[in-house]
């Protein structure tokens, strides 16, 4: 109501303006009212310009018979509407980008294997050289602490005896724990790159079977973690 009123009030403004200024009919048409909004919408003010406090606002111009011709949002609205406009302007981007990179994943899949059986034989060559690999850790790092523990053994014995630790000694012992606990670390990072290796290969089947048209990818079955040696 109070919006409707004050449009109205604007269009008896500008007909009371034609009428005492004398104004002609083609004059007349050229002659408007606008009208400022306060952030919620209603209509808080009408002039023949918006004052510079309300510079900002939204606004409605109306001709001499109160029929709206332009309306302008707020410079708050504008500046929401270009952010909303450009984050989706930015998912659209990033979507499209993430089906391209789907689609040149699915082309190197096909062009790669010829049939599901191919990927799996291709893990397992993977994961068995991990395999040597780690056999060859495992003895290194049995080999190391081995020689960890007769060094300790041998400066405990020194100290039992109220004999001092030759330098060297201590020297070999923190270099012998230091080259264990590396091979530790090794180890630990081989066991999670081969759940990497079965968890990319699971995924690959599991997209090439969907590519391919299977109704059902069966579960491919991953192999156990190989077991430490002692």
């Amino acid at each position: 109501m109070h919006n409707g009123y004050s449009l109205r009030v604007a269009a008896v403004m500008l007909a009371g303006l034609v009428g005492a200024t004398g104004v002609g009919l083609g004059d007349a048409a050229a002659q408007k009212i606008i009208c400022w909004k306060d952030k919620s919408g209603k209509v808080i003010g009408c002039g023949d310009r918006v004052p510079h406090e309300y510079r900002d606002a939204a606004t409605q111009e109306l001709d001499r018979r109160g029929v709206t011709r332009k309306v302008t949002e707020s410079a708050e609205d504008a500046a929401k509407r270009r952010a909303q406009e450009e984050e989706l302007a930015r998912q659209k981007a990033e979507e499209e980008k993430r089906l391209a990179d789907l689609r040149r994943q699915d082309a190197a899949l096909l062009a790669t294997y010829s049939s599901a059986e191919e990927i799996d034989q291709k893990r397992d060559r993977e994961l068995q050289q991990l395999d040597a690999q780690m056999d060859q850790l495992q003895v290194a790092l049995k080999n190391v602490t081995e020689r960890a523990n007769d060094l300790s053994a041998r400066s405990a014995a020194m100290q039992k005896q109220k004999k001092p630790v030759p330098p060297a000694l201590e020297e070999d012992i923190v270099k012998t724990n230091q080259e264990k606990e590396r091979l530790e670390r090794t180890i630990a990072s081989r066991e999670k790159e081969k759940q990497q290796i079965r968890n990319r290969y699971f995924a690959d089947r599991k997209r090439y079977l969907e590519i391919k048209g299977s109704a059902a990818a069966p579960a491919v079955p991953t192999p156990p973690p190989t077991a430490a040696k002692k």
